[in-house]
């Protein structure tokens, strides 16, 4: 995503002096606790700057689906549209992740790629907690699926029937592949333009005067 800043010529500064630069956040490693520190962080700083849309660009293979669940969380409760951005790669919590961004907003560029598959984990131990492991992970799959369904609007069933058609195999899709399934909303990179500029009022006792 290109991120500019216009300013106009009548302010005599360097734009890097200007802290007005518009808030994006970038996701491009695993998911992890560590990573959801800072998408935590750069989540409410954005905020903080009143921004009209919180832009997230996505290039990661995925990781821990429980901090995918925190990070969804963060979007959802977000008072502004959040858009979710593909360039390269969204992958496993990457592409779930990208899901949630607010509809009308998710953006893959031409070249991205995006894959999805059902939740997988990793188990030993006693029957009983390999069975608990098992329950869990099917827990999660279907939450997260139905959640991503719900958030689109399709039918709650409609990416676990997607996943069954595949035999349960990893999906990989294009951009417009993506968009055909709802998940991607446009194709192309979008461009988040900061103008800065100079204007003028006339006042009296803190009242605006209108010139007729």
């Amino acid at each position: 995503m290109k991120n500019y800043i216009r300013v106009d010529s009548r302010i005599r500064c360097k734009t890097a002096d200007l802290d007005v630069q518009a808030p994006a956040i970038r996701v491009s490693k695993v998911f992890d606790y560590e990573m959801v520190e800072k998408f935590s962080c750069d989540f409410n700083n954005a905020l903080n700057k009143n921004p009209p849309v919180i832009p997230i660009v996505i290039d990661s293979y995925g990781g821990e689906v429980y901090c995918l669940l925190e990070m969804i969380s963060l979007i959802k409760s977000s008072p502004v549209p959040v858009a979710t951005i593909c360039n390269g790669k969204a992958m496993s919590c990457g592409a779930m992740l990208f899901m949630f961004g607010t509809n009308g907003y998710r953006f893959m560029s031409e070249q991205a790629t995006l894959m999805l598959h059902e939740v997988s984990s990793g188990s030993y131990g006693k029957v009983e907690e390999v069975k608990a492991n098992a329950e869990e992970t099917n827990r999660l799959n279907n939450m997260l699926f139905g959640m991503a369904a719900k958030h689109i609007g399709v039918d709650e069933k409609y990416f676990l029937n997607l996943l069954h058609k595949h035999n349960h195999a990893e999906i990989y899709m294009d951009a417009k592949q993506a968009k055909s399934h709802k998940i991607a909303n446009h194709i192309g990179v979008p461009e988040l333009i900061t103008e800065v500029s100079v204007s003028h009022k006339f006042l009296i006792n803190n009242k605006e005067l209108k010139i007729q």
